[in-house]
């Protein structure tokens, strides 16, 4: 386990700042995340706020998103409750193959992190049946978004990926056969 620095709940940039500056960036510098910015930008997608809430708005407050981190170390599953990282692939660098999963695009293997989103459906079909996809769809937006507003505080780029083979992408993270990849996020230093 990596537990994460304590999130900073006071920013320097406004909200409005971000929206204005929020650009998708697809070239990264080698320059490799803190600690404290991947602990920023993984409490912005789904850390715990007051009484067990997270910072994403959630259908019923069941919460069927699962965040990864995958860097050049391995692949992290981000424990909001702990605000900690478990490493459940390491060793080898994941990127390449995550690169190759989402269709070769380059900036996948060029970010110095990666995160990525997956949903547990069932979490919301046992109480919502047929609009279960539907919340879970929104969230997954919610917490895409709270990510790049998060990286551009940062002074940092990101990107959305959605373009993807989804079978590829859970055997490269040895994902549970439950969770279904939604996101990729490249983040990084923006080499523009």
């Amino acid at each position: 386990m990596v537990k994460l620095p304590s999130p900073r709940k006071k920013g320097e940039v406004s909200v409005e700042e971000t929206l204005e500056k929020r650009r998708s960036k697809r070239s990264f510098t080698l320059k490799e995340l803190s600690w404290e910015q991947i602990s920023q930008l993984l409490w912005a997608a789904q850390g715990i706020v007051g009484r067990g809430f997270r910072t994403t708005p959630s259908a019923g407050a069941l919460y069927p998103l699962e965040i990864y981190l995958v860097t050049k170390e391995g692949v992290y599953h981000y424990k909001p409750e702990s605000h900690e990282l478990e490493q459940t692939l390491g060793g080898d660098d994941a990127r390449p193959q995550l690169c190759r999963a989402a269709r070769h695009q380059e900036c996948v293997e060029e970010a110095p992190a990666n995160i990525v989103i997956a949903a547990v459906y069932q979490r919301m079909e046992w109480r919502y049946r047929e609009r279960a996809a539907r919340y879970v769809h929104i969230e997954v937006g919610h917490a895409a978004q709270n990510i790049h507003l998060q990286a551009v505080a940062l002074g940092l780029g990101s990107v959305p990926i959605g373009a993807f083979y989804d079978e590829q992408v859970q055997r490269v993270l040895s994902l549970p056969k439950n969770q279904q990849p939604l996101y990729i996020i490249p983040v990084g230093y923006p080499a523009e």
